[in-house]
């Protein structure tokens, strides 16, 4: 059987720490149905199992999301861009290469390149190695690859893309200073006429107001309830395109003058005389 991508598992610290209380929880409730103290008897035995099972779901739709839900995802935001298979493409917090594979995909004789830090609390197995290896079992090594570098500092040069694409990565970026100049940087190396596509659970409203203030024309999708979890937004901001001069007006042309016909000289007859 071919081996298959592994796009990680998305938040793994967060994922763990609530199976882990959750498990806590229940452990507790079978352990020590009851509790008394003083003159008072707390219920633990169902009182727990409230909160365990609120842990447990909420790890279950992260994990569930993580496997198949943000591949539904990526390809929702894929859509958005109207390809032609010769887009340079950036995708800023590349992980595992998810919507960086994703748009090499849907290029031809363009190219898709990913940044990222390779934080592993954002993502299991987050690095470079687990990305080129994905990258060459969807065997699309000759369009795609990745660098080491953070999103408010590119090195790409002003308007380098047809294409940026960012999924839940801007609001790891602690301070808002720092994710005003990420979304500056996007917007930065964006080409004029180029769209950039991005996605998080939080935070959306702020990445609107600094891409407007960029310039970029944006537009904001409503919440994701049922693909997603977290439920997240997705949001479209385009770089106008220059404008371009309008057309000189023609110069209205003088009207040819009429031509003058030549007087004819009129025959008098001349009177005849009576002989």
């Amino acid at each position: 059987m071919a081996k298959k991508p592994n796009y990680g598992i998305d938040a793994p610290i967060v994922v763990g720490s609530l199976l882990l209380v959750g498990a806590g929880f229940l452990t507790i409730a079978l352990k020590f149905p009851r509790v008394t103290v003083g003159h008072t008897q707390f219920l633990l035995f169902p009182g727990f199992l409230w909160p365990t099972a609120w842990c447990l779901l909420t790890a279950g739709l992260m994990v569930l999301y993580s496997k198949s839900g943000k591949l539904r995802h990526r390809d929702q935001m894929l859509d958005k861009v109207q390809w032609t298979g010769t887009e340079a493409v950036l995708d800023v917090g590349t992980g595992r290469g998810l919507l960086l594979i994703g748009a090499a995909k849907r290029i031809t004789s363009g190219h898709a390149s990913g940044i990222d830090i390779w934080s592993s609390k954002d993502l299991s197995g987050n690095g470079p190695k687990a990305l080129m290896a994905n990258i060459e079992l969807e065997g699309v090594g000759d369009r795609a690859n990745a660098l080491s570098e953070d999103a408010r500092n590119l090195s790409t040069p002003d308007a380098s893309f047809e294409v940026v694409l960012s999924n839940v990565c801007l609001h790891n970026i602690n301070e808002a200073a720092g994710r005003a100049k990420a979304c500056s940087e996007i917007a930065r190396v964006l080409k004029p006429g180029g769209v950039a596509v991005i996605s998080d659970y939080k935070l959306m409203r702020e990445y609107e107001a600094e891409f407007k203030k960029c310039g970029l024309v944006v537009e904001m999708c409503p919440l994701d309830w049922t693909g997603t979890f977290p439920p997240m937004r997705i949001l479209v901001a385009r770089k106008p395109a220059p404008k371009q001069p309008p057309a000189p007006k023609p110069q209205p042309q003088p009207a040819p003058k009429p031509q003058q016909q030549p007087a004819q000289k009129q025959r008098t007859s001349k009177p005849t005389r009576n002989r």
